[in-house]
């Protein structure tokens, strides 16, 4: 069960990715210039009240550099590549574990 719910967040996140990566191909086309959508900017637009209430929550619980460093980057890169990677992370960890090779025994 909790292998299904990985694949199928991990389906959603890809497919979001894939959206995201439209939608900022369109805006480049239409506007004759490369653009790209901050994740963070595209998490203000859908819940702002989440990404206050995250970040308040890292920078009280988790030490100094989780935030400014590593939460930031995650925030300013494109946000098709952010949900491409989570996505593809996700699909990883919910794959099937593959039978072991079996050498020299027939079917």
């Amino acid at each position: 069960m909790i292998r299904f719910i990985l694949r199928f967040l991990g389906l959603f996140l890809m497919a979001g990715g894939f959206v995201a990566l439209i939608y900022d191909g369109t805006k480049s086309i239409a506007g004759n210039a490369l653009v790209m959508t901050p994740f963070g900017d595209l998490w203000r637009q859908v819940h702002p009240e989440t990404l206050a209430w995250t970040q308040a929550t890292i920078e009280k619980q988790a030490p100094a550099w989780v935030w400014d460093p590593v939460t930031v980057t995650l925030l300013t890169a494109p946000a098709w590549a952010v949900l491409g990677v989570l996505g593809t992370l996700l699909m990883l960890a919910g794959r099937r574990k593959q039978a072991p090779a079996r050498f020299g025994v027939e079917r």
